[in-house]
């Protein structure tokens, strides 16, 4: 086997591509952050490919610091897959801060590169959910869904970093946090509930693939949670997603068993599980 990489996201794309639009759903994040990497939103990506006699065996791809996805292709032969990687990544010197992928497979990386027992390492289990049609007979809270608009820009950036705590991602700096929530608003990619003129829940639109979109970054500040104000964001503009897209896509924290109950209760069903593993123990 042998590990290709690649500076040049256009022929990579020509061979991830196809694999990733067999199982568009399941690989949206590597398939939607692809899609960026290929219009120069992310500087200095990892990308490579294991190849095994000419076919493509895995893909790999890195936006640092965020984890390395990791999809086995051929996954009658995941062990020995996984195995090589290992070896080869290290070889290169690859710096991983974490990795992510199909639950089985990103653990047993883990596992190898770290050298430590699955039990011990640090983890959060997620949930991929689809939705293809909101449940008919859905109830909604007060208030209604719009596009977010300067004027919320500062609160929207303070809602950003707290998601960023709550869902323990790596901090984004407060310079960064500005320009990306300004640029969200100006693409029309953040939504709110408001309820008498005071906005109470957001939402972002990402990643769109073919035929899908990503749900992310639902968020309700503590004060205004319990009374219904994410799942109505979600169903409603799921909704509207859907007018555009096949299908939408969502990441849960499976350990969350309210967030998840909520999605379950909009039409969204758990697709596959993945993990996204901490590497603490890199060693090289």
């Amino acid at each position: 086997m042998k590990l290709i990489t690649y500076t040049d996201p256009i022929p990579f794309a020509m061979k991830a591509s196809p694999i990733l639009e067999r199982n568009e759903d399941v690989y949206s994040l590597f398939y939607g952050i692809l899609e960026s990497i290929k219009v120069g939103d992310y500087q200095h990506p990892f990308m490579a490919i294991l190849e095994n006699g000419g076919r493509v065996a895995a893909l790999l791809q890195m936006t640092p610091p965020y984890p390395l996805n990791i999809i086995v292709v051929e996954e009658e032969h995941a062990t020995a897959i996984v195995d090589e990687l290992v070896v080869q990544l290290r070889e290169q010197s690859v710096s991983i801060p974490s990795v992510i992928g199909v639950k089985q497979v990103a653990f047993d990386f883990a596992s190898k590169w770290t050298n430590r027992e699955v039990a011990t390492l640090e983890a959060v289990n997620e949930g991929i959910y689809r939705l293809d049609h909101i449940h008919s007979k859905l109830t909604y809270s007060e208030g209604d869904w719009r596009y977010a608009n300067t004027q919320d820009a500062h609160l929207i950036e303070q809602w950003f970093t707290q998601f960023e705590i709550d869902a323990k991602l790596p901090p984004t700096s407060t310079d960064l946090v500005q320009q990306q929530v300004a640029a969200f608003i100006s693409n029309r990619e953040v939504f709110v509930w408001e309820v008498a003129g005071q906005v109470v829940s957001m939402m972002k639109k990402a990643r769109p693939t073919k035929h899908g979109v990503t749900v992310s970054m639902v968020f309700t500040p503590e004060i205004q949670r319990r009374k219904s104000y994410a799942r109505s964001l979600v169903a409603k503009v799921s909704a509207e997603l859907l007018k555009e897209y096949d299908f939408c896509i969502l990441f849960t924290d499976l350990a969350n068993t309210t967030a998840n109950k909520i999605y379950q209760e909009i039409g969204y069903k758990q697709i596959v599980e993945f993990a996204h593993v901490e590497l603490l123990s890199n060693k090289k």
